[in-house]
This record gives structure tokens, C-alpha cells and sequence, in this order.
């Protein structure tokens, strides 16, 4: 239904590019989309959504995802698009599952934007991955120079709690 556009009744327009979708699936999948159809909203009036903040790629992962139709792949290329999108349209299936995948392949090349969105999207246990990947497995040293830029622009709050999670650690040698 979803690929071929039959019977649609809304575009979304994304950064890039816009599809179209049925509003039935959308309102049921998400208390967001079910307001904007319910109220009189220029999303109900216009028949369109603006999602500027997707790629239209990502967007279409999102769809894909709210019809069913998602494949391993296409989920995990766009995982961190679909937890802002399931933050913002409150899709908690999907936000739980985006957390789960991102607590699967922490690195150094990924742990501060995680603690970044696990501190945004309040996802306790991949901010806890995070905290004990850097500190109690001691890789904050082998990414000094990111983590030095990272505390410079990261919030007051985050910030505070990984100070006192090394702090915290320092007391136990």
C-alpha cells in the first residue's frame, strides 16, 4: 500500500523530498500524528506534514517502520534519525528499539554522540553503557581530544555527571 501510494491521503515532506502515506496507520501508530488529525491544525487542513528535520531516506525508514515494512539494514543506517523521530512523534516501540541497537556496537568513535542522545532522549541505559565504556573500562584516555571538545560544548548537566562518574571511580583505587 505504502509503496505503491494507494489510496494515500497525506504527503510528508521531508528535508529533501516528500511521499505520501495514509493517515489511518500514522494516527494509529502515534498519539502525535492522531492530534494532528484529530484537532484543526494546519496539518489536518493542508493534508501534508513537514518533516524538514529528516532526510527523506530516513524518512522513509521511519514509514517503513510505522507499516512494517522495515529491513535490518535500512533500521540500523538510519537508527539514530529514527529515535529523534520516535522521541517526537512518540512511537515507544520504536524508541525502544533504537535503544537497544545503540547499545550494541559502542565504540570510540561513537561513545560521546551516544551519551549525547542517551542524555537527550532520556535512554537511562545507554547513558549507563556509555558512562561505565568510558570510565570504568578507562577509554575516556584513548579519546582524550574528542572528550576535551566534548565537555567544551555538551550540556552543564551531562558534563556534571560524567565528572562525578570518574570522580566516583577514582575513589575505589
Amino acid at each position: 500500500m505504502l509503496s505503491e501510494s494507494i489510496h494515500t491521503d497525506i504527503v510528508i515532506n521531508a528535508s529533501d523530498g516528500s511521499m505520501a502515506a495514509h493517515r489511518a496507520v500514522l494516527a494509529s501508530r502515534s498519539p502525535v500524528f492522531r492530534s494532528m488529525f484529530s484537532h484543526d491544525l494546519k496539518e489536518k487542513e493542508m493534508s501534508a506534514i513537514n518533516i524538514s528535520d529528516m532526510s527523506i531516506e530516513a524518512c522513509q525508514a521511519f514509514l517503513n517502520y510505522i507499516y512494517g515494512n522495515i529491513q535490518n539494514e535500512e533500521f540500523f543506517t538510519h537508527r539514530l534519525a529514527l529515535l529523534q523521530a520516535a522521541d517526537k512523534y512518540d512511537i515507544s516501540d520504536l524508541k525502544e528499539a533504537c535503544h537497544e541497537s545503540l547499545l550494541e556496537d559502542i565504540d570510540t568513535r561513537n561513545v560521546l554522540e551516544r551519551l549525547q542522545n542517551a542524555s537527550l532522549y532520556q535512554l537511562p541505559k545507554l547513558k549507563s553503557s556509555c558512562m561505565r565504556y568510558l570510565v570504568k573500562f578507562g577509554k575516556i584516555f584513548d579519546i582524550r581530544d574528542d572528550f576535551n571538545a566534548f565537555i567544551q560544548c555538551a550540556d552543564r548537566e551531562l558534563t556534571a555527571e560524567v565528572f562525578n562518574e570518574i570522580l566516583a571511580a577514582w575513589k575505589g583505587f
